[in-house]
């Protein structure tokens, strides 16, 4: 995801350009499109990880910034910042530490567990 905000940053000084949503979706893990025309030509361009706009309907205007030299490469103005990809990282991590931690407390419990069947099953042998 950090790769992904400074990807985002690098388009702060792109050219800037009003386009419209062309496909929705989520678009904070890349799947949303808008439709501009850069040059003369129509593009169509995916937005990247970490895009917000989520929310809003296909045909919803949208203000970008591209590459001159690449108008595929694409990220909505509000986004440049780089904001919602560190968000998306923050949250990623801290998923991974809970589940780490659920992992851990879960083994923990489930030795602790055996330990007493263990030391129950002994005692019902009884002596030797």
């Amino acid at each position: 995801m950090l790769p992904a905000a400074q990807h985002l940053r690098s388009l702060q000084t792109g050219e800037r350009v009003q386009a419209t949503l062309h496909t929705g979706g989520s678009c904070m893990i890349g799947h949303c499109r808008v439709a501009f025309e850069a040059d003369g030509r129509a593009v169509v361009a995916d937005l990247p990880v970490g895009s917000g706009g989520g929310k809003e309907s296909v045909g919803a205007p949208v203000a970008v910034r591209y590459q001159p030299d690449d108008p595929r490469t694409v990220a909505r103005e509000a986004d440049t910042g780089g904001g919602g990809a560190l968000v998306l990282a923050v949250i990623s991590g801290g998923a991974a530490l809970l589940v780490l931690a659920l992992s851990a407390v879960a083994a923990f419990f489930m030795a602790r567990q055996r330990r007493a069947e263990r030391a129950a099953s002994l005692e019902t042998a009884g002596p030797v």
